[in-house]
């Protein structure tokens, strides 16, 4: 049997190969375990529960042991949204020269078919991506994430919603004052809000600010002020670029906790208007691995048996040929959640007005 790289199968194992896009904030604070995080069903179970600091208790020798209790924790079935953009291919793509191509190429249409085809599959595969990292900065920001699903009408949308805090509003903090230039409890605000986070067991390591935040940080007369001191570590500034677009720009020592500060104001577009994935003006403290990426598994038709097939994965390519209109077309699906592992994880701040 001749082999078809347009099978579903074949195209499957040629997206695994594509160069993955990195975003920083799902993958620094919502990592995929491949083994638990990737279901073969179209819901997932979202699961997280309370931090704990429990000791163990002193036991006299002739008791053994006592019996502790484990800590019980929230599960629910979900299904995750279906994000699917598409791309045609006609027949007058195959005919005119492609983006990047040798003036007086000889490609023929069959072999520049792959190539669109894989260049397709990268692009659709990014666009995805910039949707997980807007559901991540949702999830950090909100402690919820809304999910809009477009039918046959793009202007009318079918909204649906799931929130972790169920009306706990520990995770949302309000400073004393307006972080600008003169204002001295930056220090004092930042070891409230780790505290809001340690009590319960959770990390507090590092601070994620929106791009006017950062400025107000390196501007403030208190922090500057405790920097120029030589035998007390207040922090250090030491910008560096961190992959993914994010720079981190200090690190502060709050009431012992040296916390890493990290600009990130990265932006993505959502039909003509572009957003900031962090709030300009907020702050979130958090720690690494916060909070895990699952994805669902998605059902589809194949043309070749007209039959449906389940595959899992966290993308799934489909491709249609049309022979009446000369046309192809490359569907490129995911359904990703994106969870906290605990309740309340993210700690977020408005600093600025």
């Amino acid at each position: 049997m001749p082999f078809n790289f347009f099978e579903t199968h074949n195209l499957l194992m040629a997206v695994e190969q594509l160069t993955p896009p990195t975003t920083f904030l799902r993958d620094r604070y919502f990592p995929t375990n491949a083994a638990s995080d990737i279901f073969a069903t179209n819901d997932v179970l979202v699961e997280y529960k309370d931090g704990s600091k429990r000791v163990a208790p002193f036991v006299a020798p002739r008791k053994g042991g006592v019996t502790v209790l484990r800590n019980g924790y929230e599960v629910q079935r979900f299904e995750p949204p279906f994000v699917a953009p598409r791309r045609m291919l006609t027949i007058d793509d195959l005919n005119k020269r492609g983006f990047g191509e040798a003036l007086l190429s000889q490609l023929t249409p069959e072999q520049r078919q792959r190539a669109l085809v894989l260049k397709d599959a990268q692009e659709l595969s990014d666009m995805i991506s910039r949707r997980e990292e807007a559901m991540a900065a949702e999830v950090m920001q909100t402690n919820a994430c809304v999910m809009k699903h477009i039918a046959d009408d793009v202007d009318v949308a079918d909204e649906k919603h799931i929130n972790f805090a169920n009306g706990d509003s520990t995770w949302q903090y309000t400073p004393t004052g307006n972080w600008g230039k003169d204002y001295a409890g930056v220090l004092a605000d930042l070891g409230a809000m780790a505290r809001l986070l340690t009590k319960r067991g959770l990390g507090a390591t590092e601070l994620v600010v929106g791009a006017d935040a950062a400025d107000a940080i390196l501007a403030n007369a208190e922090i500057q002020k405790l920097l120029d001191l030589k035998n007390y570590e207040a922090g250090r500034i030491d910008p560096k670029t961190l992959p993914h677009g994010a720079t981190h720009i200090a690190t502060l020592n709050a009431k012992g906790r040296l916390i890493d500060v990290i600009c990130y104001d990265e932006e993505y577009t959502e039909g003509s208007e572009t957003k900031a994935y962090i709030d300009a003006k907020s702050v979130i403290l958090t720690a690494p691995g916060a909070g895990r990426t699952l994805y669902g598994a998605v059902s589809q038709v194949e043309q070749s048996d007209g039959l449906f097939h389940t595959y899992t994965g966290k993308r799934v390519p489909k491709y249609l040929s049309n022979a009446d209109g000369n046309t192809r077309s490359l569907t490129l699906s995911a359904c990703p959640l994106l969870i906290p592992n605990n309740k309340n994880p993210f700690i977020v701040a408005k600093v600025l007005d």
